[in-house]
């Protein structure tokens, strides 16, 4: 089966969203290559160094750490949405937490030289990822001030409304860590809320 970048065309588009720049957008496409993960594989294991900047075309990866022996779930990425653990694959530094596969993955990946030669060479590339990591500020740090203001219930209810796919795809396990509820509570406030 041979897997199209047309996905990733269209979402670095809409990041990029300056049509002056489209002209540059095969040279970016071309440096992808693929990378397929089967359920339970890992992107990265914590401390290691992450190899790769990645676009998921199919599949769920999850972002955790280890705390006490238990794993907390820190991000869910799902398709049609980029992520690395970004501070070790730009810094080449041990990574503090583990990204693997939920689900069988199909990823586009760059390695750091071919990123670096991006961001030195091609304007599309250099705007998309300034793009990218303001949106992800803003949303990291909504996620943040949601975990502090806002209940267990409320959280799970803005996830049903900003984000029902993870209902649907990510076990009820990973969901509970990622918006910080007990999986017990987590069962409890599914069967009130409908």
């Amino acid at each position: 089966m041979k897997v199209e970048k047309y996905n990733l065309k269209s979402y670095m588009l809409k990041v990029i969203d300056d049509d002056t720049l489209t002209p540059l957008m095969p040279a970016i496409l071309n440096a992808f290559k693929l990378l397929e993960l089967n359920k339970n594989d890992f992107f990265v294991e914590e401390g290691q160094v992450c190899s790769y900047f990645c676009y998921i075309e199919k599949g769920i990866l999850q972002h955790s750490i280890q705390i006490l022996d238990e794993e907390k779930t820190t991000y869910l990425a799902l398709k049609n949405s980029l992520t690395s653990a970004l501070n070790s694959f730009k810094n080449k530094v041990p990574s503090r937490k583990s990204i693997k596969a939920l689900s069988k993955c199909e990823l586009w990946v760059l390695d750091i030289e071919t990123f670096d030669h991006l961001i030195e060479t091609n304007e599309a590339f250099n705007t998309f990822y300034y793009n990218l990591i303001e949106n992800q500020i803003f949303l990291i740090d909504d996620y943040r001030i949601d975990l502090l203001t806002l209940t267990p219930e409320e959280r799970y209810k803005k996830l049903l409304v900003n984000d029902p796919e993870l209902l649907q795809e990510v076990p009820l396990l990973y969901l509970a860590s990622f918006l910080g509820i007990s999986s017990r509570h987590m069962s409890r406030i599914r069967k009130n809320i409908k």
